[in-house]
């Protein structure tokens, strides 16, 4: 089967929630979440997760901790995207790692001062907007950054909530590009925000400090699963040029 265009895809699809029996090959599923992985993220951090389901067992549980909505409980699988604010230090890690191997090729070696910005960035930067305690620090943090930009611009999202809301607009912009491509290959998706989150939690195994993102239903629509017509309003209405 000939892959969509990115317009055609976007086109194609559509919340389904309703599934036939057809099932989906894991394999081209798993691909889908490559290209999740592929989306931009916050300072490149990749605070996310995809846990992939394909167990009936899980999937019944999901179901049910989903409400029991027809989306995921008759669902060939399920993805769940996950926050996880509390990797951020070895994500932080790992950039740098990966830095000091560009760094090291011949070409760059001469770039000490580009890699002692990016160094800089990582080591300094980073564990001054996320390091936090009990949202004491991000509290301090938030006001001596507001006197700041009263003399210039300056970054102002210092908070725990604010890095949370961050690392969710991060984990959201991955998962529509799983989406994007489920559409792609012909597959169908819907996601959901309608779900008990701790008992997610609980039946995944995930640690405190992570969050589910959203529950992704996947498999074949039926007709019935899609709900009508898209509507969206008029997009004047929502277009500026400045």
């Amino acid at each position: 089967m000939k892959e969509k265009t990115v317009t055609e895809a976007i086109n194609y699809r559509r919340s389904v929630r309703v599934y036939s029996d057809e099932p989906l090959e894991e394999a081209i599923v798993k691909q889908c979440l490559v290209n999740a992985s592929l989306a931009p993220t916050s300072s490149n951090l990749q605070l996310w997760e995809f846990h992939h389901i394909t167990d009936s067992a899980v999937l019944q549980k999901i179901g049910t901790a989903c409400m029991s909505q027809s989306a995921a409980t008759t669902a060939n699988q399920l993805v769940v995207v996950v926050t996880r604010k509390d990797t951020w230090r070895q994500k932080a890690r790992a950039n740098v790692a990966h830095f000091d191997r560009v760094f090291e090729q011949p070409k760059m070696q001469t770039e000490t001062h580009r890699k002692k910005m990016v160094v800089n960035y990582y080591q300094k930067l980073i564990p001054t907007l996320y390091a936090d305690f009990f949202g004491v620090f991000g509290a301090i943090k938030y006001w001596a950054f507001q006197l700041v930009g009263l003399f210039r611009p300056v970054y102002r999202q210092t908070r725990w909530s604010d890095l949370r809301v961050v690392a969710h607009k991060s984990a959201a912009l991955a998962a529509q590009n799983f989406m994007i491509s489920m559409a792609a290959v012909g597959y169908d998706t819907c996601p959901m925000e309608g779900s008990d989150t701790l008992r997610i939690k609980k039946i995944l195994n995930v640690p405190k400090g992570a969050e589910i993102n959203m529950v992704i239903g996947c498999g074949i629509r039926k007709p019935e699963g899609v709900y009508g017509e898209r509507f969206r309003v008029p997009f004047e209405e929502v277009y500026n040029k400045v």
